[in-house]
């Protein structure tokens, strides 16, 4: 288990804000849509159900869920629900809102759907008392509750697949490297604090490694260079701080850029685009 905080950073600077949509039974089957940005988080704490989905979607056509269970949709996919429970309030659904929807680096990084018994995950039980509990009874506030108690469902989850990596089923990516002791700790430095002039050398002295086996082992494990993956996580940020108003100027002197040409050049050669293009699309 890694000593570092690899999630904290992540999910201060991309946020994901759940919102409860549904607690009790579902009658006859039930159709969730895929929409840009969005995902889902279903929780089953009695009875079985069918999932559905369509061929070519990446995921299985049907699974057949037998037991309390978690079904996490990271990113936009289309969904059926049949046979699902009738009595009580044994079902909970939330929406997930990603910032930078399929951008988000968890939402990419993670595989397109994660079906897993409550009973893997450490620490669930009490989290998901209490959402039930809020779920059934009306009371001041407890739809914001709801959503905050889906929230650190999620953040459980994600921390579980860290620990777990191999349970997961997590790709090559972000997720992955993340769940590597060693590189966690470089991938968190650069999460932390991605304005430093990162080198090579840097980075595996912050993994405890030598320059060639850190270079061999990240590419491995995360699918990307040392480098392409900085620069990728610095364009990530800068496309934040543009949807948030940021100017290039304030942008570049975030990141590390000795100018706002500097972070120019890298949004043409990644995207084709200048800044200002590329909100001139996004708007």
């Amino acid at each position: 288990m890694s000593s570092v905080d690899r999630l904290s950073s992540l999910l201060e600077r991309f946020h994901v804000r759940a919102h409860l949509f549904h607690a009790g039974p579902l009658c006859g089957t039930t159709r969730f849509a895929a929409r840009e940005g969005r995902g889902f988080l279903h929780v089953l704490r009695r009875g079985e159900m069918v999932v559905t989905h369509a061929s070519g979607a990446g995921v299985p056509r049907r699974i057949v869920v037998k037991e309390p269970s978690l079904l996490f949709y990271p990113r936009p996919l289309a969904h059926n629900f049949r046979n699902a429970p009738v009595e009580g309030s044994d079902f909970v659904c939330a929406t997930l809102d990603f910032d930078g929807g399929d951008a988000h680096p968890l939402a990419r990084a993670l595989p397109p759907l994660i079906c897993i018994a409550l009973r893997e995950v450490d620490g669930l039980e009490q989290a998901i008392a209490l959402l039930f509990a809020e779920t059934t009874q009306l009371q001041c506030g407890h739809r914001l509750l709801a959503d905050r108690l889906f929230e650190v469902v999620l953040i459980q989850l994600l921390r579980w697949l860290l620990d777990h990596p191999q349970q997961g089923d997590a790709p090559v990516g972000l997720l992955a490297g993340l769940g590597d002791p060693r590189l966690a700790r470089a991938l968190t430095a650069v999460h932390d604090r991605p304005g430093e002039a990162w080198t090579l050398e840097r980075m595996a002295r912050e993994a405890g490694m030598s320059r060639s086996s850190f270079a061999y082992r990240f590419k491995s494990v995360v699918g990307d260079t040392p480098a392409d993956y900085l620069a990728t996580w610095r364009l990530t940020i800068a496309q934040a701080e543009l949807r948030n108003g940021a100017s290039v100027k304030t942008i570049a002197h975030l990141l590390g850029y000795a100018n706002a040409s500097a972070l120019s050049r890298l949004f043409t050669q990644r995207l084709g685009l200048s800044p200002r293009d590329w909100l001139a699309a996004r708007a």
